[in-house]
């Protein structure tokens, strides 16, 4: 059963940081591009950034330079890290294994003072 379970959201002020990780279990993590997506209330959900099996990463024009996606396969984890979050980020954020049209159940990231 592959299960995709993600972690560190929460709430920062603008100009923060959080980090943001993606535990995955029931497939062999190596071999799959892995992806962050998210969804803002009232918006359609995102690509954020995406990862390849070799370490490829693929970045949204308006996180590039802030936001790095990275996977550590002996952890079965992937992991984004966020810097200057604005509050447009404000957003339910997701992990994805699209090859197998897996998603987590999300993690809240609020951006506010």
């Amino acid at each position: 059963q592959v299960q995709l379970v993600e972690s560190g959201g929460g709430l920062v002020q603008p100009g923060g940081s959080l980090r943001l990780s993606c535990a995955v279990s029931g497939v062999i993590f190596s071999f799959y591009t892995m992806a962050w997506y998210r969804q803002a209330p009232g918006k359609q959900r995102e690509l954020v950034a995406d990862i390849t099996s070799g370490g490829g990463t693929n970045y949204a024009d308006s996180m590039k330079g802030r936001f790095t996606l990275s996977r550590d396969n002996a952890k079965n984890t992937v992991y984004l890290q966020m810097n200057g979050l604005k509050p447009e980020g404000t957003a339910v954020y997701y992990c994805s294994l699209q090859d197998l049209a897996r998603w987590g159940q999300g993690t809240q990231v609020t951006v506010s003072s």
